[in-house]
């Protein structure tokens, strides 16, 4: 009984650390042909009014998790919202459901653009 009061039986996962990527890393990796998928979950007017990456596909946080079957568990798949938080938690929410190969841009579209890489 104490112990559930004080929470001893609690048991804990672990989150496998999540990769992240600065834009400079990810523009040199895109460069040298690696085989990237990038996804942006950013939400529709984000996507197209404020720019995105050439090449990536939207698909905004709040569907995620409906369209799963739609990426490729055996990809790297880096993961791109405006700051790097929205895509940080689609990271971890992949990485938990059995996910290996995901990276989180890590200052998103804002770190793109300071550092005058080219968007669409």
């Amino acid at each position: 009984m104490f112990r559930n009061l004080f929470n001893q039986n609690k048991q804990t996962t672990t989150v496998p650390k999540i990769e992240n990527i600065t834009p400079n890393e990810l523009k040199e990796r895109l460069d040298a042909g690696e085989p990237l998928l990038l996804v942006d979950v950013r939400t529709p007017g984000e996507y197209q009014y404020d720019g995105h990456i050439v090449g990536s596909r939207l698909l905004p946080l709040s569907v995620l998790g409906q369209h799963l079957d739609e990426l490729p568990a055996d990809q790297t798949i880096v993961f791109i919202c405006r700051s790097g938080n929205r895509s940080m938690v689609a990271c971890e929410q992949l990485a938990q459901i059995g996910f290996e190969n995901t990276i989180n841009l890590s200052s998103g579209m804002i770190g793109w653009r300071m550092v005058g890489l080219p968007i669409q």
